[in-house]
């Protein structure tokens, strides 16, 4: 199954019908390129090692049966379900990689761990490139999302164009990196899109998400009224939310200390492409335990509840370097993601009978946390200025695909497909979708080692 010069074929292999685990196709012309190759995390008791969530992947095997028609793959940014799968299958896929500086550096370190760091060619691009790889023209479109350098791509062929957005939101103050620029999105609407790939993660909710500067009065009132020791929970790759507490911790009179691996990690990347100039303000954690508690800011790892991870060896008394105390603050500057509820509930439950207050975003009137996807508004927003021919939703599950086509529907899009992983889209000569051309599957990691996921 390969397309000829008059096909333009989408094809996801993960991440639509679902959200994570993101790895998509798109074929023209005897070419084919991989857009973003991304992890999930199963949270299946009878598939955990030790304790710790198993990693998985979408199996790729239509593709590495067509290898020599890969001609590139492009990540869109730094978040684990869109690049995570990279270092395990790259040796099967074995073609260039694009993308931008802060992504690449987050993918570098995790080739040097696979000892792939000089193995894998990748390409560094930015915004407004536009490369060919095979048969496309790809051209990279900069948006705000919750971590540096978010790319849509916009991908051309000689019987039709794509707008894949990835992951995105209308943030004209993202904190990091800059803002959306409505004339580029109007510029791209002009050049008749046959079809927009687009987020779904956000789709049943209403409005318009909140700007991640509009963050820092909430964070910083709590900081300011808590009396001891305050650790803030979020997820490990949001630079820009690592900014706004580091501008907290300041305003605070507040040393401000970063607890676990990831987060670690991601301020070492960031500093490293110049997206943090906060070096004054970092603790050591081994100095931590002898500072008075409140002028104690920490961020630590573990919003989700996950085994190993800060927040979780906090609420358990094994954090070595430091202990919490009645009156100390845990505030959650993050969103439930759907299947972790017990485990965050079970640790807010051990937190709270250390008499540590807890806050999170369903419990105060402050603003603590926003998105980095599109709500309704915004998408209804994006529909108008692309206008594009097809609504294509991805990354979201039944009832994120169901509003999102129904956003379209309102914007005046005339023809919408959607499907789940294995269904391949026809969008040129003809539109439309034939279900279950591949058989899709799961990859998981034990020991080391992919093994296949029943």
């Amino acid at each position: 199954m390969t397309p000829d010069h008059t096909d333009l074929w989408f094809l996801p292999l993960g991440g639509c019908g679902e959200i994570g685990m993101n790895m998509n196709l798109y074929g023209h012309d005897n070419s084919w390129i991989m857009v973003d190759c991304g992890v999930t995390f199963n949270d299946n008791p009878d598939v955990q090692l030790n304790g710790q969530r198993q990693v998985q992947m979408a199996d790729p095997e239509f593709i590495i049966e067509r290898r020599e028609l890969l001609d590139g793959i492009i990540i869109t940014h730094a978040h684990e379900d869109h690049l995570g799968a990279l270092p395990w299958l790259w040796k099967k896929l074995r073609c260039p990689v694009y993308t931008t500086p802060f992504t690449a550096e987050v993918l570098s370190r995790k080739l040097r761990e696979h000892r792939l760091q000089d193995e894998v060619p990748i390409r560094i691009v930015g915004n407004g490139d536009r490369i060919r790889i095979g048969s496309f023209m790809v051209e990279w479109v900069a948006q705000s999302h919750s971590i540096p350098e978010p790319f849509g791509l916009v991908l051309e062929t000689d019987c039709g164009s794509i707008f894949h957005t990835a992951d995105w939101k209308l943030d004209a103050t993202p904190v990091v990196g800059d803002g959306y620029d409505e004339a580029v999105y109007q510029t791209i609407g002009q050049r008749e899109i046959t079809a927009m790939v687009c987020d779904s993660t956000c789709a049943t909710v209403p409005g318009w998400t909140d700007s991640e500067k509009s963050l820092y009065p909430g964070l910083k009132k709590l900081v300011s009224n808590a009396k001891g020791r305050v650790v803030v929970a979020c997820f490990g790759s949001n630079i820009a939310r690592l900014t706004t507490l580091a501008k907290v911790a300041t305003n605070t009179d507040r040393h401000l200390g970063i607890l676990g691996r990831s987060l670690i990690n991601t301020v070492s990347v960031a500093r490293s492409v110049g997206y943090w100039d906060y070096p004054q303000t970092l603790v050591d954690r081994n100095h931590l335990g002898y500072l008075p508690a409140h002028t104690l800011l920490l961020v630590a790892t573990g919003s989700q509840g996950e085994a190993f991870t800060a927040l979780h060896r906090l609420s358990h008394g094994s954090f070595k370097e430091l202990q919490l105390e009645p009156g100390d603050t845990v505030i959650f500057s993050a969103r439930k993601i759907p299947g972790n509820e017990q485990d965050i509930e079970a640790m807010v439950n051990r937190l709270r009978a250390m008499q540590v207050e807890v806050i999170a975003p369903e419990t105060t009137s402050e603003l603590i946390h926003t998105s980095g996807h599109p709500a309704k508004q915004e998408l209804e927003q994006m529909y108008k200025w692309i206008s594009p021919e097809v609504c294509i939703p991805v990354h979201g599950e039944k009832e994120h695909i169901e509003a999102h086509l129904d956003v379209a529907k309102q914007a005046g899009v005339e023809r919408k497909l959607s499907g789940l992983n294995g269904d391949l889209f026809f969008l040129a000569p003809n539109k439309g979708v034939r279900r279950q051309v591949t058989v899709t599957g799961r990859l998981g990691v034990e020991k080391g080692k992919l093994v296949r996921v029943e």
